[in-house]
């Protein structure tokens, strides 16, 4: 017996001094354990405060139906059934066999349903059976965060993410503010392998990530997205972009991407607008007259000889779209009817000695660089020189009309957008607003890149011409007498580059005559432009058309005139003082009338629905109605005696 003591206080002392703090450190490792306060990522809003973007927690419901008595199961299993049949909805007897089969096969870890929201969750863990908890009931629910879009796919490309596919959009941009910081919590293991919380308060409290706040308009938004949607679907493009910005601030109020499915369906596939660097085609020859005009080469009512709209240079042709072609016709007519012919044989008379003069005019507009946008993935323009590999000797008359360059949607509008702001150059932008709590963290303020890329006076002579395109010249179609727009199309055929097929022979290296980008860009209204907007239209069906004043102009103006019926004006005011001392005298004996016969029923057949409801009711009268335009017939007689509060049936043309 002493020397099991003496073997027992050896013992002792090695678990206490000699490693005590080893033992400590592993029952403390055992049964402490510091467990993760996920912080909530930031939310992106639009400019007028709606949620574009927010994390949101789904569910993964399954059953461990092995926990469950036998004799709870058979008593409780169609009424589970049948609620499960409500919120999933399957059949109650489809629920039925599934649970009974995974009951026979001890099932532990039965799948039921994913991507459950929050308040069906908690309504599933009321359901019989499930509502006896993990142990008794075999409710097992796995929760996840997922961010969602409450407007749906519209910007979602613009919008973007941050996960495992990567960083795209301005939530790939601004990660870094809208992760927020993780929390922990010291918790205890307990009974049933159970953790319980050690002290009252987090160790270390979650920061939330901070908001972004995005200059996009959800009206003007919805507006492009579905009238791009239906010119897509209708010519069965490949894919298609339309971009809204406001002309003085540079931000982008809306961006629309649609990318066309096997299936025919189209949704946000890439950012074209941004990422997609093509040749402009016809759009470009706006750069180019105003290089012209600049040097003071020409003028608008110099006279150009078109010929029979076809011309060769250097054994490569250029033809205009009319093959009878123009004639003589001056440089403004050569920009509103859009011929190559016209601006080629304009530039390479005054350039084609100098053709670095004209490349710098292109770097003077900002057409060599990037926006450098808010957003990643910008693709890269392409301007030729002289000394570049590139350079050849029909570079400059390629370039004139919009061949030999690349450039992206979002950069071609800059430079449209510089044009309706009287030459000043600003950057696109996506993001107002860093915020914390409701706190501004960061501001994003409009950046000039160029005061003035152009005189005044050149500014006022394109102005003048792309407004004379939709009046008169390849965009008449889209006219309006209801409001002003002035713009440009375009129409480039696609080039197919050269590749190794699988035979291992060389293909492509040409333009292709049956496949086309068609676009227009432009502003609105032209006396003093509130928004710039470009839409871009690549490979659409050629038996349906591929001319851009075909395929994108219309896209162009039904954007600009639902945002001018539906967009309030500014600067729209109303007076309801009456100025006019007939109209005055009309009004005072109309409401001295209804005093003095406001029991009397009035006639208001043949009056409009509105005059008449407006009339009856300042009598005190209650209307109903029914069909649209004027009164055609009444249920209470003129001359009638009528007490207030009487309800007039009203029926309308």
């Amino acid at each position: 017996m002493a020397l099991f003591l003496v073997v027992i206080a050896v013992k002792i002392f090695d678990l206490q001094y000699v490693n005590g703090d080893k033992y400590r450190k592993l029952a403390k490792e055992t049964t402490h354990k510091n467990f993760t306060i996920y912080a909530n990522k930031g939310n992106v809003y639009a400019a007028d405060g709606n949620l574009l973007a927010t994390s949101m927690s789904k569910f993964t419901i399954r059953m461990d139906v092995v926990a469950v008595d036998d004799n709870v199961f058979e008593q409780n299993i169609a009424a589970l059934s049948s609620e499960l049949s409500k919120l999933l909805g399957k059949t109650p007897k489809y629920y039925q066999e599934k649970l009974r089969d995974a009951k026979k096969r001890r099932n532990r870890y039965l799948l039921l349903a994913r991507n459950v929201g929050y308040n069906d969750y908690v309504k599933m863990k009321s359901f019989p059976i499930f509502n006896l908890g993990v142990y008794r009931g075999g409710f097992i629910a796995e929760q996840k965060t997922v961010r969602a879009h409450p407007i749906g796919k519209i910007a979602e490309r613009t919008i973007g993410y941050d996960d495992h596919r990567g960083g795209a959009g301005i939530e790939g941009a601004f990660s870094d503010y809208m992760e927020g910081k993780n929390g922990w919590r010291l918790k205890q293991k307990i009974a049933k392998g159970q953790w319980k919380p050690i002290n009252d308060v987090n160790e270390q409290e979650p920061e939330d990530g901070i908001d972004v706040i995005t200059t996009i308009d959800v009206n003007i938004q919805d507006i492009t997205h579905h009238a791009l949607l239906k010119q897509l679907e209708y010519f069965e493009a490949d894919h298609g972009c339309a971009v809204v910005m406001e002309t003085a601030t540079g931000e982008i109020k809306a961006i629309s991407n649609l990318g066309r499915t096997s299936s025919g369906k189209y949704y946000e596939k890439r950012n074209y607008a941004v990422w997609e660097s093509h040749e402009p085609g016809s759009t470009f020859k706006l750069a180019s007259l105003m290089a012209a005009l600049e040097d003071k080469y020409i003028d608008t009512s110099t006279i150009v000889d078109t010929e029979k709209g076809k011309i060769f240079i250097r054994g490569r042709k250029v033809e205009d779209s009319d093959r009878d072609g123009y004639g003589k016709i001056s440089m403004a007519r050569v920009f509103e009817v859009s011929s190559n012919v016209g601006i080629v044989k304009a530039i390479q008379k005054h350039y084609d000695k100098s053709p670095q003069k004209f490349i710098s005019k292109m770097k003077k507009f900002g057409l060599d660089k990037q926006t450098k946008v808010q957003i990643k993935g910008e693709g890269k323009p392409f301007i030729p020189t002289p000394d570049s590999k590139r350079w050849n000797p029909i570079s400059l008359e390629w370039m004139a009309w919009g061949y030999g360059v690349s450039l992206t949607p979002l950069q071609i509008l800059t430079f449209y957008n510089a044009v309706a702001n009287n030459g000043v150059l600003v950057r696109p932008r996506f993001v107002k607003e860093l915020r914390a709590g409701g706190k501004i963290e960061k501001s994003f303020k409009k950046e000039v890149l160029d005061n003035k890329i152009a005189s005044q006076t050149t500014i006022n002579k394109v102005k003048a011409v792309m407004e004379n395109v939709v009046k008169k010249g390849t965009a008449k179609a889209i006219y309006s007498p209801n409001f002003s727009m002035a713009g440009k199309t375009g129409t480039a055929k696609k080039y197919i580059p050269r590749v190794k097929n699988a035979n291992g022979e060389y293909e492509g290296g040409y333009y292709s005559n049956q496949r086309y980008v068609a676009s227009f860009a432009g502003f609105f209204p032209v006396d003093e432009p509130k928004y710039s907007c470009i839409v871009v239209v690549h490979d659409p069906k050629k038996e349906k058309g591929y001319y851009g004043a075909k395929v994108a102009a219309p896209v162009f103006k039904e954007i600009a005139q639902k945002i001018y019926t539906t967009t309030p004006v500014n600067v729209q005011s109303v007076n309801d003082s009456i100025t006019i001392k007939k109209i005055e005298k009309e009004y005072v004996g109309y409401y001295s009338y209804l005093q003095k016969y406001k029991t009397i029923m009035p006639n208001v057949v043949g009056m409009s629905a509105m005059d008449a409801v407006s009339l009856l009711e300042n009598m005190g009268l209650k209307v109903q109605f029914s069909g649209i335009g004027k009164v055609t017939e009444q249920s209470v007689s003129r001359g009638e005696k009528v007490k207030k509060g009487t309800v007039i049936y009203l029926k309308l043309s």
